[in-house]
């Protein structure tokens, strides 16, 4: 095994254990385990947080660059647009689900199910797809996108508490300032830019009412890196002396402790908290994502737009119910968008159980990957 695939699964063991944890413990000691919960719940979704989102912006940077997924926008036009509506059908499928369920106040969920957790939709592909099968570079497009998009929602749509652009303005302006000199007099290290520009950005957020855990989606970018692309889970990045991979490489194995209390401090729920809330998200998941992304590749090929040579559009629906196992940042988002109580517990086994998608997309890819080597043997007869 590859040391990027064996990091992928490490992380994603972790996140998996930390939540097993959780669910073990909420169904048998709910009062012991809401004292826990509550006492991490700060410490990790705003501040642990904070690097699990940095290394997300670092990878979406990383795209932009000469050779990356998001350097050419003609290139990446057919995945960028399948993003888009990967999120907004599932969006649109729970909206529309609340309001027609009689439950219009869960409707403030609406971008539970936009989101795509990258670790455990990039292992499912690579379960399902050859190494270099052209799906899997199309998927990892699609989720970058997805987590850009899923961050600016979070920060319009889910603010932590009452707006004040004034106050954020107060701290991320110097933030902004900082990170840029830092820049400019090519400041090699990581750390001034996460102390000192990375604090103060956190501070605006804070008290500017928006959720802290965005703090290094602004400063990220500032990090001076290589003009060259680096595959996503390239092991080179390990190594590369750049203060972007170098950010990189340091916070991956504390961001893997933080999602394992992450998975813990949050997916704790009572089996009884299944309610109208857990169907919405499941379903806009895996059936709104992979109907979002499939209509729309559609649509842009119709347009004129090409889709990756290799990848057929029955690889596209696998790809879209791949991407439709939310976990991660759908439990962030479901935190975000609910208060404690019935419909958050609801919310967060709705995105548990977006898990269901792994085993249908893979059921699927060997549906799909049988019926293409019938094709090509039948064409072989018939040629011979």
């Amino acid at each position: 095994m590859s040391r990027p695939v064996a990091y992928i699964l490490d992380r994603s063991l972790l996140l998996v254990a930390g939540t097993a944890a959780a669910l073990i413990w909420a169904n048998t000691g709910p009062l012991s385990y809401g004292h826990v919960a509550h006492a991490l719940h700060f410490a990790v979704n705003d501040i642990g947080m904070v690097f699990f989102f940095g290394l997300a912006t670092k990878e979406i940077v990383e795209s932009t660059l000469p050779g990356g997924s998001l350097a050419s926008p003609r290139a990446a036009a057919v995945p960028l647009l399948a993003a888009a509506a990967g999120m907004i059908a599932p969006a649109a499928l729970y909206w529309g689900g609340a309001v027609a369920s009689g439950h219009p106040e869960l409707g403030r969920g609406w971008a539970i199910p936009c989101a795509t957790d990258i670790a455990f939709s990039y292992l499912v592909a690579r379960l399902i797809f050859p190494a270099r099968h052209p799906a899997i570079p199309f998927l990892l497009l699609l989720a970058v996108a997805d987590d850009a998009l899923g961050l600016l929602v979070l920060a319009v749509f889910y603010p932590a508490g009452p707006v004040s652009p004034s106050l954020c303005a107060l701290f991320m302006v110097p933030a902004l300032a900082i990170a840029w000199i830092l820049r400019r007099r090519r400041v090699r290290g990581f750390w001034p830019y996460v102390l000192l520009a990375g604090s103060c950005s956190w501070l605006g957020l804070y008290l500017g009412g928006l959720h802290p855990a965005l703090a290094l989606v602004p400063i990220v970018p500032f990090m001076r890196h290589e003009a060259a692309y680096h595959d996503l889970f390239d092991e080179a990045t390990l190594h590369a002396a750049d203060t972007l991979n170098r950010f990189a490489a340091w916070w991956r194995v504390p961001v893997q402790a933080i999602l394992l209390l992450f998975g813990l401090a949050n997916a704790g729920v009572p089996l009884s908290g299944v309610g109208p809330a857990t169907w919405l998200v499941a379903a806009a998941l895996i059936v709104g994502k992979p109907l979002g992304v499939v209509l729309m590749t559609a649509a842009a090929a119709r347009a004129g737009l090409a889709r990756p040579a290799g990848v057929s559009y029955g690889d596209v629906l696998v790809i879209g119910l791949t991407a439709g196992i939310g976990f991660t940042v759908a439990l962030f988002f479901a935190t975000a968008a609910f208060p404690s109580g019935p419909a958050l517990d609801a919310a967060k086994m709705g995105a548990l159980l977006s898990f269901l998608a792994a085993p249908l997309a893979i059921g699927l890819g060997r549906t799909v990957s049988s019926a293409a080597s019938t094709m090509r043997r039948g064409r072989s007869r018939s040629q011979a």
